[in-house]
């Protein structure tokens, strides 16, 4: 039992390791944490509902999850295919056309989530 929690533990460990990389792999990341602190900022701002928050941390974790399958998808290929090849960059532009779906998705959420509360802050 207990060489299974080390076990256990020792993935967990294998598993932030690569949510960290992905989040340190660049400047795509770097935007998506700051629209992330911006909207979380805004829902406390708004004081928005529960279920609002858990729009939002849907949005959040679509955009994120999105964006580390993408970035090993792309690693990924660049270690199997170092060289330019137009199937690799298929490849490439499928995971990052499904980032940019997932991006759009979370954009239509927070419209329908703020939309209300900031017309209502223009207003008074």
């Amino acid at each position: 039992m207990l060489n299974y929690i080390k076990g256990r533990w020792k993935s967990f460990g294998h598993a932030l390791r690569g949510a960290w990389g992905m989040l340190a792999s660049g400047p795509n990341a770097i935007i998506m944490m700051v629209a992330v602190v911006v909207v979380l900022a805004a829902g406390l701002y708004f004081n928005i509902r529960a279920m609002e928050w858990a729009l939002v941390s849907f949005a959040i974790t679509l955009v994120i999850v999105a964006e580390a399958f993408n970035t090993a998808i792309e690693k990924l290929t660049d270690m199997v295919q170092p060289n330019q090849d137009p199937r690799a960059g298929k490849v490439k532009d499928l995971a990052a056309g499904a980032v940019l779906l997932a991006c759009i998705g979370a954009a239509v959420i927070g419209v329908i989530v703020f939309y209300d509360y900031v017309v209502q802050a223009m207003v008074l």
